[in-house]
């Protein structure tokens, strides 16, 4: 898949922008704050509908602005030319594809895979287990419309109990209400998620081995937030939260269960958090998204493009240019930095470059000035 031209309105501080892609390299080169990262914050939302930096879709939206536009024209290689154009508002979004209005967005999500490589993807090795558990769903979300459902309904559920231990002396008939749709659930998302953390297992060991230029291995590998949760069928899962009742009210929350998984990292067969240096922690973060192109590309057919945003400044000479050595010349790259790539580097010369300043974009050619 290829993005050949983006418009974007009242996004963040880009007042209209529109630019045309030629190739499938394209660097956007300016100073902090000028807006490099808002535009492919608004290319991403292509992929699950969310940005990688907000939760909040109001923040997407211009100062004073009621709603915010993006379209991007898309060579598909299902859908051939396509055109998608997403609107948001404060009290929600509206997705066409081809003009046509999108009425389930559970079903466009995957449709148009992008990979974003953000700075702020060294948290998935340093952070809490909130942040991988969000990555993982996301990932999984973009290829598994039924997981997506799975989970959306297991986080229904399970705000239902929440609201019923805070309240307090809820009795187990109440509780038993929820814990029956709520271990249904439970047992679904556990079961796809350690069977796609075992696929993406694999492609992260593999991404590693090339970034690291081997000599030390990486794992990936699911790290369930209740014992053998995985193995669990609806029935176990019920016997799980009723036997935490007592404990559960004491607490006023749901203490066990899939909202409390995480993704254990390694390198080396060491715990990646605790004993993996500096350029393996950042190696480890950009395995883990090439790993993800990998898995979207394997599961949906389709070739992400991938959003790399300011990354690859943070990384010795070495390490970038294993990571342009990591891909294989079928993926689009739009990257953004301060300054433009090293001509040393893999394909630095093909570059398509644009200035950015203010929200302003400006094509400068193929090569920087």
């Amino acid at each position: 898949m290829r993005l050949a031209k983006i418009t974007v309105q009242d996004f963040r501080n880009i007042g209209l922008a529109e630019l045309l892609f030629a190739g499938r390299r394209q660097f956007l080169a300016g100073e902090n704050g000028q807006g490099k990262s808002n535009l492919l914050e608004a290319a991403g939302l292509v992929t699950a509908l969310r940005s990688f930096r907000t939760s909040d879709d109001r923040a997407m939206i211009a100062h004073g602005k009621a709603e915010a536009a993006v379209a991007c024209g898309f060579e598909h290689e299902k859908f051939g030319a396509a055109r998608v154009v997403i609107r948001l508002r404060a009290g929600g979004k509206e997705v066409q594809w081809d003009g046509e209005r999108v009425p389930r967005l559970g079903e466009f999500l995957g449709r148009f895979p992008a990979v974003v490589f953000s700075s702020q993807d060294q948290q998935f090795v340093r952070g809490a287990p909130g942040g991988r558990r969000r990555w993982l769903d996301l990932v999984l979300s973009a290829t598994d419309a039924d997981y997506l459902r799975e989970l959306q309904d297991y986080h229904r559920a399970l705000a239902g109990r929440n609201a019923l231990l805070k309240r307090g002396a809820a009795d187990a008939g109440e509780l038993e209400a929820f814990e029956q749709p709520l271990a249904r659930a439970a047992a679904e998302v556990s079961r796809r998620r350690a069977a796609g953390v075992s696929c993406l297992g694999g492609y992260v060991a593999e991404a590693y081995a090339r970034m690291a230029g081997g000599g030390e291995a990486a794992g990936l590998a699911h790290a369930p937030g209740v014992a053998g949760g995985a193995e669990l069928d609806a029935a176990g899962w019920a016997a799980v939260f009723a036997r935490g009742r007592a404990r559960d009210a004491m607490m006023r929350a749901t203490l066990g269960g899939p909202h409390r998984d995480d993704c254990a990292l390694t390198v080396a067969g060491r715990a990646a958090r605790e004993f993996a240096s500096e350029g393996q922690q950042r190696s480890l973060a950009l395995a883990l998204r090439l790993a993800e192109a990998a898995f979207l590309r394997a599961r949906t057919g389709v070739t992400p493009v991938l959003l790399a945003d300011d990354v690859l400044g943070e990384l010795d000479a070495g390490r970038r240019r294993r990571f342009w050595g990591a891909l294989d010349g079928e993926h689009q790259v739009i990257a953004t930095g301060t300054r433009a790539p090293d001509e040393a580097e893999e394909g630095a010369a093909a570059w398509e470059f644009f200035g950015v300043r203010g929200g302003c974009f400006t094509a400068e050619g193929r090569r920087p000035k």
